[in-house]
């Protein structure tokens, strides 16, 4: 069963949904997960965005997104000017990755702070995205939901704690995924939920003495 969405397409800046939208929301989610203004960006393009990347604006979709744009932003043609008028430094790699999605981006950014993110994802179509990979963990994430997301001591019962505080708030889960680097070491949990988050319940999951890191990640227009 298809959508109007899936059908017409997202209301955007084209040429293209997949070059063009889907990038813009890639770039879009990079900066999300980062967490704070963004000041250089490293984008890594493979396959069809690594071929095509200029003449579809997928550079400067990519980029808008990390500026924070959304997809129908007029803007949009003008964000590699815009990047340079902000003082976000921009680097643009072709590179070949085996049995990556055609269009498929590597996104590194490094925020005022000093604090670094890295970024894979690929755009599938109709202006959806698939976000594969977030500072080496495997994930599964598209930015369709509302996200909490906690780095963790693969620990039992850290998963239980974290969702009976999203339990007590009225919260529900919609999607959860736990990638770990090894049994025991650290491991990344996602939960896409149905409402956006308030920022105490991330800080209340933030003081589970077990996670390093919980974060949110608001869902993308």
């Amino acid at each position: 069963m298809h959508g109007v969405f899936d059908i017409v397409g997202p209301v955007m800046i084209g040429p293209s949904s997949s070059h063009t939208a889907g990038a813009v929301r890639l770039g879009l989610m990079a900066r999300k997960v980062l967490g704070e203004q963004p000041v250089q960006a490293e984008i890594h393009l493979h396959g069809s965005f690594a071929r095509t990347y200029r003449g579809h604006g997928t550079d400067k979709a990519i980029v808008a997104g990390i500026m924070g744009m959304q997809p129908d932003d007029e803007r949009i043609r003008e964000a590699l000017p815009l990047a340079k008028e902000q003082g976000l430094q921009l680097q643009f790699k072709q590179v070949q990755i085996d049995g990556a999605h055609p269009n498929t981006a590597i996104i590194y950014l490094t925020g005022a702070s000093g604090h670094m993110a890295r970024i894979r994802g690929a755009s599938v179509g109709g202006g959806n995205i698939l976000i594969s990979n977030i500072d080496g963990y495997e994930v599964e994430l598209t930015g369709q939901y509302p996200a909490l997301v906690t780095i963790h001591r693969d620990q039992p019962g850290i998963v239980t704690r974290v969702t009976e505080i999203l339990a007590w708030n009225a919260l529900n889960v919609a999607f959860m995924r736990v990638s770990r680097q090894s049994r025991g070491a650290m491991a990344m949990m996602i939960l896409e939920l149905d409402e956006e988050l308030p920022r105490t319940v991330v800080e209340e999951c933030q003081r589970v003495p077990q996670v390093q890191k919980a974060f949110s990640i608001p869902a993308i227009g």
